[in-house]
């Protein structure tokens, strides 16, 4: 039989082996998961949109990400994750990956939420109804609003009892897939009180209008009767004269706001002389509520109109208007400028 030392030895040096080798395996494991962590992955499709759902765990996103098109051992990218001790922050959404990217780059992706934005557009002049409509065209939004009376969607953004009608400001709004419309509502309902105050708050003191909110309807009103961004101002001053003088504003957007599906495109005569709130031929002042949702440029330009004394402008139909001080100058123009000039009446177009 052996000696106790000589036995001893023989223990230590298989010990020592079991350690190289598990030393040998550690060092080999790490070299594969860095060689792994920083070899661009092979994509399906170029660009590749990926999308982690909600609760997912590390192992259940790896597996959502292989399915997705991404080329990879699902459990070589769960071992990179917990080893950088990111396994709690994988951030639920919608990712696209457009160029060549290493496991490294985009586990950090995942973990800042660089998300996959998309787009609403807002357009200049556009009504509350046609923003809705074009929410409700959005396969990206996750509809909340579809279908429910005006005074409610009001409500769900916290501003219940307010007329929605040029609330909301003109802008393109960047959102994550699967956001709330109810989201991108607040955003511009907030972006125009923004706007509007700002506006407000540099007004010319000689200005007629009374309120923020009849900045909101006279800007609403330039923004549907300019035809050219140089006339803004122009046309803004023409209807803050007006008012200050007691005229009419005798202004035909108005009065096809309030026909609203009854309007077929021709304005008629009949329309012009039926009484209502919005008939600005009709009733003096400005309507009870905005017609549309303006730009900046316009809520500017109803809080500092161009400094003129015109009173009339008709429009030459290249999209421009000729502005005039008196009313015989503003019939020559019409005479001019329309085969068939409306009766003297009708000043303002």
């Amino acid at each position: 039989m052996p000696s106790g030392r000589p036995a001893m030895r023989l223990v230590l040096q298989f010990l020592a082996f079991l350690l190289l080798l598990a030393i040998l395996a550690v060092a080999g494991g790490a070299y594969v998961l860095w060689s792994f962590a920083h070899r661009p992955l092979e994509l399906r499709a170029t660009p590749l949109e990926l999308t982690i759902r909600p609760g997912s765990s590390v192992r259940t996103a790896a597996r959502d990400l292989v399915q997705s098109g991404v080329e990879m051992q699902p459990l070589a990218f769960e071992l990179l994750v917990r080893y950088l001790g990111k396994g709690s922050d994988l951030k639920a959404g919608s990712y696209q990956i457009a160029t060549p990217t290493t496991p490294l780059e985009l586990i950090d992706k995942l973990t800042r939420g660089d998300f996959l934005l998309t787009e609403v557009v807002l357009i200049e002049g556009w009504t509350f109804r046609q923003f809705r409509t074009a929410l409700d065209a959005s396969p990206l939004l996750r509809h909340e609003t579809t279908g429910l009376p005006d005074a409610d969607v009001m409500k769900r953004i916290g501003a219940g009892g307010q007329h929605p009608e040029g609330r909301f400001f003109p802008d393109t709004y960047r959102f994550v897939k699967g956001s709330s419309d109810v989201d991108v509502l607040k955003r511009a309902y907030q972006q125009m009180e923004s706007k509007l105050a700002a506006a407000w708050a540099s007004r010319d003191p000689k200005t007629p209008l009374k309120s923020p909110y009849d900045a909101l309807i006279l800007a609403s009103i330039v923004e549907k009767e300019t035809g050219v961004a140089a006339d803004r101002g122009l046309v803004a001053a023409v209807f803050s004269n007006r008012l200050r003088t007691g005229m009419l504003l005798q202004t035909d957007p108005t009065v096809i706001y309030g026909l609203g599906e009854r309007f077929d495109g021709n304005l008629r005569k009949r329309d012009l002389t039926a009484d209502g709130p919005y008939n600005t031929y009709t009733r003096g002042g400005l309507p009870p509520t905005p017609i549309a949702m303006p730009g900046e440029a316009s809520l500017q330009s109803a809080v500092k109109p161009a400094p003129s004394d015109a009173l009339y402008f008709v429009a030459r139909g290249d999209g421009s208007s000729v502005f005039s001080k008196t009313l015989d100058e503003h019939n020559r123009a019409v005479n001019k400028y329309q085969k068939a000039p409306r009766p003297q009446a009708e000043a303002a177009r």
